[in-house]
């Protein structure tokens, strides 16, 4: 699958995000504000993650759809997919 530059940039994002975590613990910041920060770094993931198998998942079912194929199994993976990652 093509990655495109919306994913990349987001991907770039969360490594920032990372840094300025790994920065928080050297400087020993309170626990309420790594926590935050933590739990932002994970949604901005979630977020990821379902935008990238929904793109994959639209491009595989108009491939399945151009080969007059059911894509209901590609839906179901896709759902796996989601529910894992979280």
């Amino acid at each position: 699958m093509i990655y495109d530059k919306k994913i990349t940039n987001r991907m770039k994002r969360i490594e920032g995000q990372l840094r300025g975590l790994l920065k928080m613990l050297d400087e020993e910041k309170e626990c309420r504000e790594v926590v935050t920060q933590l739990s932002a770094v994970r949604n901005a993931l979630d977020r990821t993650a379902a935008l990238i198998v929904s793109s994959n998942l639209e491009q595989c079912i108009r491939e399945q759809e151009d080969k007059g194929e059911s894509s209901e199994d590609l839906i179901q993976e896709a759902v796996d997919l989601l529910v894992r990652s979280r």
